[in-house]
């Protein structure tokens, strides 16, 4: 029988975290699921494939006595005398699990009793000549939302479509449906079976909606915590959590930079020079602005507070006006006379070349 590389099956290094072979588990295992590739018997092989490999490599027990004994496989005798030992007391562990659902070298190295994704850490995979799945809490989920300005500073609530790979929820995440029975005080399993529901995946693919209130003031890039709302477990204090992570877009009339709102204002040049009165826009509508005389662009006006509203401990922002000063544009005759007229009186009084510095 040929030494199956699970490593290689999982696409994974030896050095892999728990989490990683997790990762790369679930990843393949929704690429080659049967639901996802129906009548394709090549991704039913490489779907048993790939869940063999993680029945040894998702235990601590077994990941550690494959790692030990490698290809020298037929010296791993232990859980072979544990099964004797159980068939001495009447019990039959896996009696209605299908050999063929594994290779051979899993049946001869694990006894071919699958224990599902859920096998305990540590233990065997039969307590007390008994099967008990450790119940781990679900994966977390990762998920983007665009929102407007506007919606970031007013609040908003967003209907979001979520596909997980949730629990199954006949074999309750263990990839095995099990019938058990009492033998004096302990619980053994009479018989054990690849749940087809989920082709013994222990997930399922699952749709569904949540609604989802933004609170107002939120800035970009900031990550929601929705406890609760991400993969399914067994039961509801296992499942796992939706992180949720809000991205506001990009908006026509202001900046965000913090909790500060930046306008680029264009003035008239007169408007500038002489000062003037003029309506500037906000999160809250318009308001009059006064621009002092001599202003020149690049001058930045604040309105204190203005800005994204407070939110938590973080205080609001202000709203930033940066003046562009403009040209008028499409003179008439007498405009252009009184610009020549300007341009020189103030020759006479000397006023400095503005580019004289440019010049040195």
């Amino acid at each position: 029988m040929e030494f199956q590389d699970y490593y290689k099956t999982l696409g994974v290094e030896r050095s892999a975290s728990d989490k990683e072979i997790k990762s790369a588990y679930r990843k393949l295992a929704r690429k080659h699921h049967p639901d996802v590739n129906p009548g394709n018997k090549d991704a039913e092989k490489r779907f048993k494939e790939i869940n063999e490999a993680y029945q040894v490599l998702g235990d601590t027990e077994k990941r550690k006595k494959y790692d030990e004994l490698g290809a020298d496989w037929e010296r791993g005798t232990a859980e072979d005398d544990l099964r004797r030992r159980y068939a001495q007391q009447g019990g039959a562990p896996g009696g209605g699990f299908s050999a063929g659902d594994f290779s051979d070298f899993f049946s001869s190295f694990f006894g071919g009793a699958g224990g599902g994704r859920r096998g305990r850490a540590g233990a065997q995979p039969f307590e007390n000549y008994g099967f008990t799945p450790h119940e781990e809490k679900a994966p977390d989920l990762e998920a983007e939302v665009q929102i407007t300005l506007m919606e970031a500073a007013r609040g908003a609530k967003r209907r979001m479509e979520l596909t997980a790979q949730d629990d199954c929820p006949v074999c309750k995440g263990s990839g095995m449906v099990m019938q058990e029975e009492r033998v004096g005080k302990a619980r053994v399993v009479s018989s054990a079976q690849p749940c087809t529901r989920c082709h013994a995946a222990g997930v399922i693919p699952n749709r569904r909606t949540l609604e989802v209130t933004i609170p107002a003031g939120i800035t970009d890039g900031t990550r929601m915590r929705l406890a609760g709302q991400g993969g399914r477990g067994p039961r509801p204090e296992l499942n796992g959590d939706l992180f949720m992570t809000v991205h506001i877009q990009p908006d026509r009339v202001f900046k965000l930079s913090g909790r500060d709102l930046r306008c680029e204002l264009p003035v008239w040049d007169y408007e500038a020079a002489l000062g003037a009165e003029v309506t500037v826009p906000t999160l809250d509508g318009r308001l009059s602005l006064k621009i002092p005389p001599e202003s020149q662009t690049g001058r930045v006006m604040r309105l204190k507070g203005k800005g994204m509203p407070a939110r938590g401990k973080d205080s609001a922002g202000d709203l930033l006006y940066e003046l562009k000063v403009l040209a008028p544009t499409d003179l008439t005759e007498a405009e252009r006379t009184l610009l020549r007229e300007l341009a020189e009186k103030q020759r006479e009084r000397h006023v400095p070349d503005p580019r004289a510095g440019l010049l040195r």
